[in-house]
């Protein structure tokens, strides 16, 4: 059974159609990129998937039950484009502060506050307020707010904008070593057509539709192509054509 399952989903805004039939899934133990240029209905998706918005047909299921749904909000860690974060609260704060949502004692919610905040390399930093974090440090925070409950499911919209080459690398070492060694189900969406590369399946979305779906090698097989940007390329030009 998929972990993640988008049956069939369209939805509007009264007149105006953000996403048409949008099929797609997801297994345990696997990174899926959703990819597409801004306004593409990703952050639409998303929402949809978080059940922060209903679809207006087709199904969204998580972990095999129709979302939204409360109960599954405990197990899916979300990490929004923008940074919400409390700027007057220092980084431990805020995780604190996060952590206290969900239900863990206290022993457990130290562990994980260490653990999150080594994972995101703000172990020096933690202890200052979030007004005067770079905009990198905002991210890696919000990434470890994203971890904080130990997810089965991590939704990371955009995750990277912003942070330097090094910093980039160092979270999709994360995220491989998540989805290996934890088998967590990681989608993220991206424009960065390297990062696109990273992903074990890819979900190309263009005005609200999906135009391709494959494995970044079967793709650049299938569209006889070097690279991800000239699948994405040629998938929209078929898709027009159709």
């Amino acid at each position: 059974m998929p972990i993640l399952h988008v049956d069939n989903v369209s939805k509007s805004y009264g007149k105006h159609q953000i996403l048409t039939n949008v099929n797609l899934t997801a297994e345990t133990g696997q990174i899926l990129g959703l990819i597409g240029p801004s306004g593409s209905g990703k952050t639409t998706l998303i929402k949809l998937i978080m059940g922060m918005d209903v679809p207006t047909t087709g199904v969204v299921e998580v972990l095999s039950k129709k979302v939204p749904n409360l109960d599954i909000l405990r197990q899916i860690g979300y990490m929004a484009q923008s940074d919400a974060l409390y700027q007057d609260l220092t980084g431990l704060e805020n995780l604190s502060f996060f952590a206290s949502m969900f239900l863990m004692n206290k022993s457990e919610r130290k562990d994980r506050i260490a653990y999150v905040t080594r994972i995101v390399q703000l172990e020096n930093a933690i202890q200052m307020k979030v007004s005067t974090y770079s905009g990198g440090m905002k991210r890696r925070l919000s990434l470890a707010i994203a971890l904080i409950q130990n997810p089965e499911i991590l939704i990371l919209d955009e995750p990277t904008v912003g942070i330097d080459p090094e910093l980039r690398k160092s979270i999709w070492q994360e995220l491989s070593r998540l989805k290996t060694e934890e088998h967590k189900t990681i989608v993220v969406t991206t424009h960065v057509m390297d990062e696109a590369d990273k992903c074990d399946m890819l979900t190309m979305i263009r005005e609200g539709k999906v135009i391709t779906t494959g494995t970044p090698h079967a793709l650049k097989v299938e569209y006889e192509v070097s690279n991800l940007e000239e699948v994405f390329l040629k998938a929209e030009g078929v898709h027009r054509a159709h």
